[in-house]
């Protein structure tokens, strides 16, 4: 949780517990949290008792967004850029959506382009891949957001990494 919704990671980590979730680590101010479900709850039910605990707690509308360690090991490997001359995973980022995306949403966006910056829709994601970084990029989340109608955050590809390994390390 960034900039106006400023939630103290240590704060979300005992919310995390107070729902049941086992073992909550948060990973940086930005609201990652990787944690233990016992699997009595669906993924989909878990986001939604964490958003009404965190508008129940701090008054916040925060949409929830999870993804399983399967379905992040899945996005690590189907990076579409990764074998690209020059590629630097540095500049690369992903824009995890809160749904999968229907045909007209993406019809809105796939014949935008705005080289050398690109982007890649597959499935509840966007790679975003920026060669010159994303200070003047028109390629994030806003972006995205405003012309497809959809809900998303997204997280360096650094980021994602990191998710995982601490993920791996729960064995979840």
């Amino acid at each position: 949780m960034t900039g106006h919704n400023t939630i103290r990671m240590t704060d979300l980590a005992s919310l995390f517990l107070s729902l049941g979730l086992k073992d909550p680590e948060t990973y940086i101010q930005s609201g990652n949290v990787v944690f233990l479900n016992s699997g009595k709850l669906t993924v989909k039910k878990v986001a939604v008792a964490i958003e009404k605990a965190i508008g129940g707690k701090y008054n916040y509308n925060i949409p929830v967004i999870i993804r399983t360690p399967d379905e992040f090991r899945t996005i690590i490997s189907s990076n579409p850029f990764s074998g690209e001359n020059d590629y630097d995973p540095s500049k690369l980022a992903v824009l995890f959506l809160t749904e999968k995306p229907t045909e007209s949403q993406i019809d809105k966006v796939i014949n935008i382009d705005y080289p050398p910056d690109k982007f890649v829709i597959s499935g509840k994601e966007i790679f975003i891949y920026c060669p010159n970084g994303f200070g003047k990029s028109k390629l994030y989340t806003n972006f995205f957001e405003n012309k497809m109608k959809v809900t998303g955050t997204a997280r360096n590809w650094k980021t994602i990494n990191t998710l995982m390994e601490l993920a791996d390390r729960k064995k979840l």
